[in-house]
C-alpha cells in the first residue's frame, strides 16, 4: 500500500477511479477515498453523491464487488479475542504482529479491513464522530442498509457463533477449569446445550434461507439463556478463585471463554429483527462491530490489564489477610507491636555486625553476594518465625488491607471519616514499629561491637566507619535512591508472599501434606495435619523473607560487578550501621556528621515506607479497579483528620470511632474467611 498525498481531494479521487464502472479488486481506490474525506466536511461528500448518481452507482458497484465472496467470520471469531492459552505467548504474538503484521488470506474481509487503513483506530473514531444522520445516509447510498438479512451473512454469523461455542466448550471441559466452578457439576452443562442449539439453528437456516429470528423466538431465547449461563459459569469460577486459588493458565482460559461467550451474545442479538428499522440498525451495527474488533486485535495494554488484574487481586487478597494483623487498635496492641519490633531490632543489630565481618572476607563478588544474602535471609526468617516484626515489611501488607476496605465499603462522609481514623491507626502502628526497630538495633549493634573489641582487643569497626557514616549522608551518597531500591524490594517481597499463598491454595499443598500416605505412615496422621497447618500459615512468609534477604544482600555485589553504584538502605540496618560507624570513630565525630546521619536514618525509613506502600497501593487499587481520582475525597479527609487529631497518628489515643473502624476492618477481612 503506497502512502497517500495528503492534499488529495475526495472529488478528484472519485473522478479518478469511479467516472467509469471499475472492475478492479484493488483496495487502493477505497483507501485513497477514505483518506481524502477526512480533510473535508462530510456533508459535501454526501451532496456530491446525491448530485452525481453515475459516480454513486460506480462507487457502490466497486464496494459490493470488493466485498463479494469474502467471508467475514474470522473478524468475529478471532479479532480482539485471546488466541493463546497463556499470557506470555499471547503477549509475544501481539508484539510480533505489531512489528511485522502477519500475512493473511487476501480473500477475506479480515485482510480487506487490515489493508484499507493504516490507522484503523483513528478511522473508527472518525466514523463514530460523524453525525448519526450522515452515517445513515451513507449506508443507504452504498446499498448496505439491509445486508444483515442476506442468507450468506446470516450463515456466516451462525457459523462464527458455532466456532466460538466449540472452542469455549473445549476449554470449559478441562478438569482444572471445571474445578473452579463445582456448582455446575450436578447440572446440565450450558456449553454443550448452547452448542446443540446453534447446530439446530444452522440446520434450520440451511432448510429455510429466509429464516429470521425475532425477540419472541424460542430459539433466540434459548441461545440467550445458555450464553448467560456460560458467562455465569465464568463469573462463579473467578469468584471461587479466592477459595481455590488460580493459575495463570486457568486465568487466561477463563478470560478467553468470557470473551467468546460475550461475542456469541453480541452476534445473536444482531440476528434478532423485530421491525423494519431493526434491519437497518443491525446492519450498521455489524459493520461497526467488525471495525471495532479489528482495531483492538493487537492491543497490548488491554491484554496486560485483563490478564494481570485477577492475579494481582488474588495476590493482594492473600496479602491483605496478613496486613490486618499489623494494624493496632488498643494501647495493649500498640505496646505489643513495640515489643515485637524491638525483638526484630535486636536480631537486625546482630545482622549488621555479621555483615560487617563478612565484608572482611577477601572473596569474589559472588561470595560476598552469597554471604550477605544468607545473612539477611536467615535473619529475616528468624524474625518472622519468632513472631517479631521488621517495620518496613508492614507497608506492602497493610496497603492491600486498606485498599480492600476501600473497595468493599461505602464512600459517604461518615465512611470517609471512619477510614481516615483507620489510617491514623495504621500510621501509628508503623510509627511504633519503626521506633522499636531503631531503638534496639542501635544499642545491640553497639553492644556487640564493644564486646568484640573487649574479646579480641581490637576495634573491628575502624576500617568500616568512614564508609558507613558517608553512606548516611544523602549529600555524599545515594542514600535516598538506595532506600527507594529497598522499598521496591519490600514491595516485591509482598507480591512473592501473596503469590505463594495463592499457589498454595490452587495446588492444595496443605491438603496434600495432610493426606500424604508416606508422611502419615512415617510420622503419623497428627504430625501430617500439624505440618499441613504450619505450611499454610508460615510458608508464604518464609519464602518472601528469604527472597527479600537475597535481594538486599545481592544488590551491592551485583552492582559492583556491573560497575553500577547500586546498594540498599534500610532504616533498621541504617541505625545499626550508625552505631558501628560511631564506635569505629571512637564517638569522635563532628556535629554535622552526627546529626545528618541521625536524620538520614529516619529519612531512609520514610522512603522505605513511601516506595513500598505506594507501589503496593497502586497494585491493590488496580486489582480492585479503583483509581486515584475515585478516592481523592478520601485523601482530603485523611489530611483534614490529621490536622484535627495529629497525636492520634503517633499515639494510641482512644476515640469514639475506634469501634466503628474495627468493625470496618473485621467485616472486610471476614469476607474471605466466609468463602472458605
Amino acid at each position: 500500500m503506497k502512502f497517500f498525498n495528503s492534499s488529495t481531494n475526495f472529488e478528484s479521487v472519485l473522478k479518478k477511479y469511479f467516472s467509469f464502472k471499475n472492475e478492479t479488486l484493488s483496495l487502493e481506490p477505497f483507501a485513497e477515498f477514505l483518506e481524502s474525506i477526512k480533510k473535508t466536511d462530510f456533508t459535501e461528500v454526501l451532496n456530491f453523491f446525491k448530485s452525481n448518481p453515475n459516480y454513486t452507482e460506480n462507487f457502490k458497484y466497486y464496494i459490493h464487488h470488493i466485498f463479494e465472496g469474502r467471508p467475514f467470520n474470522l473478524s468475529l471469531t478471532e479479532a480482539n479475542i485471546l488466541s493463546e492459552n497463556a499470557f506470555f505467548p499471547e503477549l509475544k504474538k501481539r508484539i510480533l504482529n505489531k512489528i511485522l503484521p502477519p500475512v493473511e488470506n487476501e480473500k477475506t474481509v479480515w485482510y480487506l479491513v487490515d489493508n484499507i487503513s493504516l490507522r484503523p483506530k483513528a478511522d473508527l473514531k472518525y466514523l463514530h464522530n460523524l453525525p448519526e444522520n450522515e452515517i445513515n445516509e451513507l449506508i443507504k447510498i452504498l446499498g448496505v442498509s439491509d445486508f444483515i438479512t442476506k442468507p450468506k451473512v446470516k450463515k456466516e454469523m451462525i457459523f462464527a457463533m458455532s466456532i466460538l461455542s466449540w472452542r469455549a466448550t473445549g476449554m470449559a471441559m478441562e478438569v482444572e477449569v471445571v474445578r473452579m466452578a463445582p456448582q455446575y457439576r450436578n447440572f446440565d452443562n450450558p456449553f454443550l446445550a448452547l452448542q446443540n442449539e446453534l447446530e439446530d439453528l444452522a440446520e434450520d437456516l440451511e432448510k429455510n434461507p429466509d429464516l429470521q429470528l425475532h425477540s419472541r423466538d424460542s430459539r433466540y431465547k434459548q441461545i440467550k439463556i445458555y450464553t448467560e449461563q456460560c458467562l455465569e459459569f465464568v463469573t462463579i469460577a473467578f469468584k471461587n478463585s479466592s477459595k481455590y486459588g488460580i493459575s495463570g493458565k486457568i486465568n487466561q482460559s477463563l478470560l478467553k471463554i468470557r470473551q467468546q461467550m460475550q461475542r456469541v451474545y453480541e452476534i445473536v442479538n444482531l440476528l434478532v429483527i423485530d421491525t423494519e428499522e431493526d434491519i437497518y440498525i443491525k446492519s450498521k451495527q455489524l459493520v461497526f462491530n467488525v471495525l471495532s474488533y479489528k482495531s483492538h486485535k493487537n492491543n497490548i495494554s488491554e491484554l496486560i490489564n485483563d490478564s494481570t488484574r485477577l492475579i494481582s487481586h488474588l495476590i493482594t487478597n492473600h496479602t491483605a489477610e496478613t496486613g490486618a494483623h499489623y494494624i493496632t487498635s488498643s494501647k495493649k496492641e500498640y505496646m505489643t507491636m513495640f515489643y515485637k519490633a524491638s525483638g526484630g531490632g535486636i536480631i537486625v543489630g546482630a545482622l549488621c555486625i555479621l555483615k560487617m565481618l563478612y565484608g572482611y572476607n577477601h572473596g569474589s563478588d559472588f561470595s560476598h553476594a552469597f554471604l550477605y544474602s544468607m545473612n539477611y535471609a536467615m535473619g529475616f526468617i528468624m524474625i518472622y518465625l519468632m513472631g517479631f516484626t521488621l517495620a518496613t515489611k508492614q507497608p506492602a501488607m497493610t496497603a492491600a488491607t486498606m485498599t480492600k476496605v476501600l473497595a468493599e465499603e461505602g464512600n459517604s462522609k461518615s465512611d470517609r471519616t471512619e477510614f481516615a481514623h483507620l489510617v491514623s491507626k495504621l500510621f501509628r502502628s508503623q510509627f511504633i514499629a519503626f521506633v522499636g526497630n531503631v531503638l534496639l538495633s542501635f544499642p545491640i549493634a553497639l553492644a556487640i561491637i564493644y564486646g568484640l573489641d573487649v574479646f579480641f582487643s581490637q576495634n573491628l569497626a575502624v576500617d568500616r566507619s568512614d564508609k558507613l557514616l558517608k553512606d548516611l549522608d544523602p549529600f555524599q551518597s545515594k542514600a535516598i535512591l538506595h532506600a527507594s531500591i529497598a522499598g521496591f524490594y519490600l514491595f516485591i517481597s509482598g507480591i512473592i508472599s501473596g503469590n505463594i499463598g495463592n499457589n498454595s491454595v490452587f495446588f492444595q499443598i496443605p491438603e496434600r501434606i495432610a493426606k500424604n500416605i508416606a508422611i502419615r505412615r512415617l510420622f503419623g496422621a497428627k504430625f501430617a495435619k500439624g505440618l499441613s497447618k504450619y505450611y499454610a500459615k508460615n510458608w508464604p512468609g518464609i519464602v518472601s523473607n528469604f527472597w527479600f534477604g537475597v535481594f538486599l544482600g545481592a544488590t551491592a555485589p551485583v552492582g559492583l560487578f556491573f560497575g553500577l553504584d547500586l546498594d540498599i538502605r534500610h532504616i533498621t540496618f541504617a541505625a545499626g550501621n550508625f552505631a558501628i560507624g560511631l564506635y569505629g570513630k571512637d564517638f569522635s565525630v563532628d556535629s554535622y556528621t552526627f546529626w545528618i546521619s541521625f536524620i538520614t536514618v529516619f529519612l531512609i525509613g520514610f522512603f522505605n515506607f513511601l516506595v513500598s506502600f505506594s507501589l503496593s497501593m497502586f497494585l491493590a487499587f488496580r486489582s480492585r479497579k479503583l483509581n486515584f481520582g475515585q478516592v481523592s475525597e478520601i485523601y482530603k479527609e485523611i489530611f483534614r483528620y490529621f490536622f484535627r487529631h495529629p497525636l492520634k497518628f503517633f499515639l494510641p489515643i482512644s476515640s469514639g470511632l475506634d469501634k466503628r473502624a474495627d468493625d470496618l476492618m473485621s467485616n472486610t477481612m471476614s469476607t474471605k474467611s466466609e468463602d472458605h
